[in-house]
């Protein structure tokens, strides 16, 4: 069976889906929502909930990376953000908040280009590090394929427990005239932490990512809410499909490898409870979540969004987007919920679902029926 349409006499391509594109079908029977089992784990660490804070300014702070370890989840800092460029970076956060929405886009990106542009300072990693270690949260730091040479010791050398490489595009085999790529590979083999990394989009990639020792693929171009990477460069891969496919790599290299099973962790694109429970239904372990974490009263960017791809110096592809503050932390994963649009108590709604559909623990629930549906 071949999924490839033809676009035009000289071009095909294969029909991908989005989370829009598809909906969970019932298909068994019920069980209580208090039966079942939200739990994950990767390497040695266990979390009571699959949600990954993605690592961007507007999303976590030690602060809210803290909090998130505490409630069950994982925070990850972007150890190329605000935090460690600035000893104190709440006036910068100040500024980028009081540019209203009427204030055009392109004044908004150069003041994001123009305080991005204070140097990163390996002893800022080290303390907010140390910070979120002394609270005795698990602690996850991410950094860009281009800065991992530079700072890698610094972030093993603070005590990091999970170390994340994540970029719009990841492969494991850069090609470089001018520059010594990062062999991705050897690097992972000689570090001695669970390394998630991505993202990537399809089978191929998420398999050659699989083979050089990751703990767990990111899955998508991140961003979501904020980016614009469809619209400047022309790239983007439905989330439905892509979970999918990166799922058939995790399969067949369990295979290949005699049983090691890598996470698949879908990132960008989940703004409400209904996306999260559908990228689990195609198979993800965990999710990323940057948006809908940013409507929490603990969030750094009050209700403002954005990512690194707003700051790119030469290239920038993303926005500040306005989420608004749904409340705080606590009621946004586990309510009680205020609000019928899917954007406060996930954690319930993922239960709910996989109670509504009979499964009980996550791994059960990426067998669920699904149908695609036409966008209503």
């Amino acid at each position: 069976m071949t999924y490839e349409i033809e676009i035009g006499r000289g071009k095909r391509g294969r029909r991908a889906y989005g989370l829009d594109d598809i909906a969970i079908v019932p298909n068994r029977r019920t069980r209580d929502p208090r039966d079942v089992s939200v739990s994950w784990q990767i390497d040695a660490y266990k979390f009571d909930m699959p949600v990954i804070a993605a690592p961007m300014d507007s999303v976590m702070s030690p602060a809210t990376a803290i909090r998130l370890g505490e409630l069950g989840g994982l925070g990850v800092l972007d150890l190329e953000g605000l935090w460690t460029r600035y000893e104190d970076p709440q006036a910068q956060l100040d500024r980028i908040a009081e540019l209203t929405a009427e204030v055009p886009s392109p004044v908004v990106i150069r003041t994001l280009q123009e305080i991005y542009q204070a140097p990163i300072k390996a002893e800022l990693i080290t303390q907010r590090l140390a910070e979120i270690r002394a609270s005795g949260v698990t602690v996850a730091g991410s950094l860009t394929p281009q800065r991992t040479q530079e700072f890698y010791e610094t972030v093993v050398a603070a005590g990091v427990d999970i170390f994340v490489i994540r970029g719009t595009t990841v492969s494991a085999e850069h090609v470089s005239k001018t520059t010594e790529p990062l062999n991705l590979k050897q690097f992972i083999y000689e570090l001695d932490v669970p390394v998630i990394v991505g993202g990537a989009a399809g089978y191929t990639p998420a398999l050659h990512l699989m083979r050089t020792g990751a703990a767990g693929v990111l899955v998508g171009f991140g961003g979501g809410a904020t980016t614009t990477t469809r619209r400047a460069l022309g790239i983007h891969s439905p989330l439905a499909s892509a979970i999918s496919d990166v799922a058939a790599a995790r399969r067949d290299y369990l295979d290949e490898s005699g049983g090691r099973y890598v996470h698949v962790i879908a990132d960008g694109g989940m703004g409400s409870s209904g996306d999260i429970v559908k990228a689990i239904a195609m198979g993800a372990d965990a999710v990323m979540l940057g948006s809908v974490l940013a409507r929490a009263e603990e969030a750094p960017g009050k209700g403002w969004h954005w990512g690194a791809e707003a700051h790119h110096p030469e290239m920038p592809r993303g926005d500040r987007a306005l989420m608004g503050t749904v409340g705080p932390l606590e009621e946004v994963l586990f309510g009680p919920g205020h609000h019928t649009d899917g954007t406060s108590n996930l954690i319930g709604a993922l239960r709910r679902s996989m109670a509504t559909t009979g499964y009980s623990d996550l791994k059960e629930f990426q067998r669920v029926d699904v149908v695609v549906r036409p966008r209503q």
